[in-house]
């Protein structure tokens, strides 16, 4: 069951959810130690607690494209589809910046687009800043945060805000290595 979706789950944009994670990368998740650890078995109250551990957001990393324990939540999602309820539980959450991020990641990914302009909007009021580890490029010691290599090898990381997260929701094709379901342009 562990890389397997619920049976009670339901398609999404005709497709099985996983799926909307390329093939790729989905195997790089499942092959991660993070993904055998801690995701095998997860249920939607697991899904809360792992991700009020997370402290950054991105999605493959190093020279050998690791996924990070953000990018595993994502999937480990899409596989379960926890209901509506506790994904706007996860977009409101205000405490968690990174639980917010993980749950309007997801929302965008599989709502239909009037809802995410109405649910995911109000995020572009959240301004605190949130840690997105970068792809390929090792990190120079400008941007290095001495306090989390040890744990994302030589992965560099950025700040962002979380409000320039959302905006890439409405408006990039790719985030954190997810490509990102076409939603309608907003007609004011």
């Amino acid at each position: 069951m562990a890389n397997r979706t619920d049976p009670d789950a339901s398609t999404i944009h005709g497709t099985n959810p996983q799926y909307l994670i390329e093939k790729i990368i989905r195997a790089k998740i499942q092959d991660s130690r993070y993904w055998k650890e801690h995701c095998f078995g997860l249920s939607a109250e697991g899904i809360v607690e792992r991700a009020m551990e997370l402290d950054h957001i991105g999605g493959l990393f190093g020279g050998n494209q690791q996924p990070t324990p953000f990018l595993c939540l994502l999937l480990k999602m899409l596989q379960i589809q926890p209901e509506k309820d506790i994904v706007v539980e996860f977009i409101k959450n205000s405490e968690y910046k990174y639980v917010r991020a993980l749950g309007a990641l997801y929302f965008r990914m599989v709502a239909p687009g009037a809802e995410v302009y109405h649910y995911l909007e109000p995020l572009l009021n959240d301004y605190r800043k949130i840690r997105r580890v970068i792809g390929n490029a090792p990190a120079s010691k400008a941007n290095r945060d001495h306090a989390f290599p040890e744990k994302m090898g030589w992965a560099g990381c950025e700040l962002t805000y979380m409000d320039q997260f959302v905006d890439d929701l409405f408006h990039e094709i790719e985030v954190c290595n997810a490509v990102l379901p076409q939603i309608p342009k907003r007609v004011h």
